[in-house]
């Protein structure tokens, strides 16, 4: 298992053969990141210090890279960035290990339960299992957070060395309200003598206490989940709000049921099986080389190398020496040498030896603010792209009890349109939609919804009979589509996909609608259905990115 924590990176001297490029790159990724994934190139170029052109080559590469997309005037983070993020996790393995604890626990107390890590003299989060309230708990996988101010801090500082804490000393006389850490309000700084308290007490105790030092009603317990070589493998934390819990009645109510779950995931770390060894990737940075010649100068092929660099890690590929960096991203030694110089210089690498690991520090890129991407909004630039293609109006729907109801839609301009908006609900037998997701039920669920509801009719053409509707679905379920002509309205023909999620299963469905006037039957089969297939294949490409530690809500 890698390291869970590193030291923060101090502004020290770049070393002469870090990578320039990466370190300019990675400064724009941060700066977005910290502004919640979206900036107008300008905004960049003045947080930066970049120059302009810089900030359009940067932002040119990772579009190509599809980390970002280009919206209008604005740069927008984009998912498949959170691949970076998920390397990290895959590696280290305990969301995957750990996970269904935290998320049983929540359950069981009926608070938000996080797992957190050290990354230098904060703690950062790899797993949120958050109750959804009026007032809910908005920290996101990713989050950094100052240790002083929560509840796992002082156990981590417990294991702190005198370099660590003249560190934490020196980041507190240089961020004195900690504006280093946005995911957090600021505050002027806590009496240092208090937090060494505090971390001499969690040594003693084995169990700490967050009383509204991040936030005025929020309190936390945290307790410690040791590896097998007895180190502190990671935090799991219990979040309250005091019209719910005190301090104290945190401490007393929930304590022997927070140490239960931490020994029971002790127990799993034990009882883990090995880390799977797929195949190792190789020439993962092949496809930069290409990339430059068809953009030029305005491809920074160093910063696309480098990044592609993280994802050479993962399970089972938690340390890796240079020739394994080199053989897995197919680039010379020397390349692959600078490039892990630098993220190391930056803080996203760790060095033991001859071994490499990813740092808790790789989930600052990009992935608190994705971790709350909806698929709606994984969807919206691919309709955006499909309506684009095919000049007609491109949905995502999902199935809400007989109905199927809009979560997205991006309309074509034309004089006459298909007039739907989201949060509109319709019939679901009688739209091509709602045919695609009722094909995909079980067949024990499908009958039953069958057998309780009475199709009616909405225009002369809509099918009804249920011995004719079962056929038309099972049509669909084989062909992989569905196409209704004039069965929702006059006039009115469309066609759907489904969308899958990681597992397989079928979560939502994407169509294209138009008037009947202006394709046949065959040519919405030829012409359309490509096209649309090709776009939910984007979508289930960045939505199994997002969710691979994340839940992604449907609407």
């Amino acid at each position: 298992m890698p390291p869970t924590h590193t030291l923060q990176q101090t502004e020290t001297p770049a070393p002469a053969e870090a990578v320039a490029p990466l370190m300019r790159g990675i400064t724009v990724l941060r700066r977005l990141t910290d502004e919640g994934g979206t900036m107008s190139p300008s905004a960049i170029e003045r947080t930066t210090g970049l120059a302009r052109s810089t900030v359009d080559r940067i932002t040119a590469t990772l579009a190509r890279m599809e980390y970002v997309r280009v919206d209008g005037r604005d740069i927008t983070l984009a998912p498949r960035l959170m691949e970076l993020g998920n390397a990290y996790l895959s590696a280290l393995r305990l969301p995957s290990l750990l996970g269904r604890r935290a998320d049983a626990l929540a359950d069981e107390l009926d608070e938000s339960v996080s797992l957190a890590v050290g990354d230098g003299d904060g703690i950062r989060f790899i797993h949120q299992a958050t109750r959804r309230r009026a007032m809910s708990l908005s920290f996101r996988i990713g989050d950094l957070l100052p240790a002083e101010r929560t509840a796992p801090g002082p156990l981590l500082a417990a294991g702190w060395d005198a370099r660590a804490w003249q560190r934490w000393r020196e980041r507190r006389t240089s961020d004195p309200e900690g504006l280093a850490f946005p995911a957090v309000p600021p505050r002027p700084p806590s009496d240092e003598k208090e937090f060494a308290v505090r971390a001499e007490r969690a040594r003693h105790d084995g169990w700490a206490l967050d009383d509204q030092l991040i936030e005025p009603g929020l309190v936390a317990l945290a307790v410690p989940v040791r590896s097998p070589e007895g180190e502190v493998a990671c935090l799991v934390s219990v979040v309250s709000h005091t019209s719910r819990h005190t301090a104290a009645s945190l401490h007393e109510t929930l304590l022997p049921r927070v140490r239960a779950a931490a020994a029971a995931m002790e127990e799993d770390l034990r009882q883990a099986p090995p880390a799977v060894h797929p195949d190792s990737p190789t020439a993962l940075a092949s496809w930069t080389g290409a990339s430059k010649q068809e953009l030029g100068r305005e491809f920074i092929e160093s910063l696309a190398r480098g990044l592609t660099v993280l994802t050479s890690f993962g399970e089972g590929r938690d340390a890796l020496t240079l020739t394994d960096v080199a053989r897995a991203t197919g680039l010379a030694r020397a390349t692959a040498r600078r490039a892990l110089i630098t993220l190391e210089h930056l803080g996203y690498v760790a060095t033991r030896g001859r071994e490499h690991h990813l740092a808790p520090h790789v989930l600052a890129l990009g992935y608190p603010p994705l971790s709350r991407t909806t698929l709606p909004q994984i969807a919206q630039p691919h309709l955006a792209a499909l309506t684009e293609q095919v000049r007609d109006s491109a949905s995502l729907a999902v199935l809400v009890g007989d109905d199927v109801q809009y979560t997205g839609r991006v309309a074509t301009r034309r004089i006459m349109n298909v007039n739907i908006t989201v949060g509109t609900r319709f019939p679901a037998h009688a739209t091509s939609m709602g045919r695609v997701l009722l094909a995909a039920l079980p067949p024990k669920e499908r009958e039953a919804r069958l057998a309780r509801t009475e199709p009616h009719a909405l225009t002369p053409y809509t099918v009804t009979r249920p011995d004719e509707l079962r056929a038309t679905l099972d049509r669909v379920r084989a062909d992989g589509y569905a196409l209704v002509d004039e069965e929702l309205e006059i006039g009115l023909r469309s066609v759907a996909v489904p969308v899958h999620d990681r597992r397989g299963t079928v979560v939502a469905a994407v169509n294209v609608a138009m008037h009947s006037s202006s394709r046949t039957l065959e040519e919405c089969v030829t012409e359309v259905l490509p096209r649309l297939r090709a776009a939910a294949g984007g979508i289930e490409t960045d939505l199994h990115i997002t969710e691979r530690y994340v839940r992604v809500p449907a609407t």
